[in-house]
């Protein structure tokens, strides 16, 4: 019986919105925003502090001089083991998906949540997608402008391609880790339904992965 899922998703897609009607169909707690305040809690950091990191690699000069520090004996350095990055917010996302994963009855949006939870045959994993004129359409809708909508459509994702490699070593997206990929031009409610139907027809079948375990970095002490 399946417990949990993931949702995995383009830009602009609509995927929050989805996630949050499959959650509330299903009666299950959503982790949207709610996985930035927990680890905001968590770091006791403010929630604009992680989702500075949110799916993103940290910048080439954070992470050189992180580096730099960590093979030098100035252990008082701002860049200790103290600060918080992406490095720090991987740890605390290894934390709260496994207490997810305990408790079942959650719908996941992002954050590597499918290759955290890849290994959990009572999970089911989604991945969501549209052809770009539909994200564009949605995002606009969502009171960004044209041609910042158009960017953002290629920006962020370039960013959860170079978070996918880095900390789990894999192509985004990877598509045998998913039971479904689905196009959210068809609309949410058909996606939804489609979901749903889908998790009754194969609930319970074994599902087998060949990854590795996630490379969480630890932070520097």
């Amino acid at each position: 019986m399946f417990r949990g899922v993931t949702i995995e998703r383009e830009y602009g897609c609509g995927a929050g919105t989805i996630a949050a009607q499959l959650a509330d169909r299903l009666g299950w707690k959503l982790w949207d925003h709610l996985l930035t305040e927990e680890i905001a809690r968590l770091a006791n950091v403010a929630p604009a502090a992680v989702m500075r990191c949110d799916e993103r690699m940290d910048s080439r000069i954070h992470r050189l001089a992180k580096a730099f520090w960590r093979g030098s004996y100035e252990r008082s350095s701002p860049l200790g083991g103290e600060v918080f990055d992406t490095d720090r917010m991987m740890v605390l996302m290894q934390e709260i998906m496994n207490r997810i994963a305990q408790e079942g009855n959650a719908v996941v949006v992002g954050r590597g949540a499918p290759y955290f939870l890849r290994d959990d045959a009572d999970v089911f994993h989604v991945f969501l997608y549209a052809p770009r004129a539909e994200k564009i359409r949605r995002l606009v809708n969502d009171g960004h402008a044209p041609t910042e909508a158009d960017d953002l459509v290629d920006a962020v994702d370039r960013e959860r391609v170079a978070y996918i490699k880095h900390y789990f070593n894999s192509d985004w997206p990877t598509r045998s880790l998913y039971h479904l990929m689905l196009n959210t031009a068809v609309g949410n409610e058909s996606v939804i339904q489609t979901i749903l139907s889908t998790m009754r027809t194969v609930e319970g079948s074994p599902k087998a992965t060949n990854y590795e375990a996630p490379r969480i970095p630890t932070p520097s002490r």
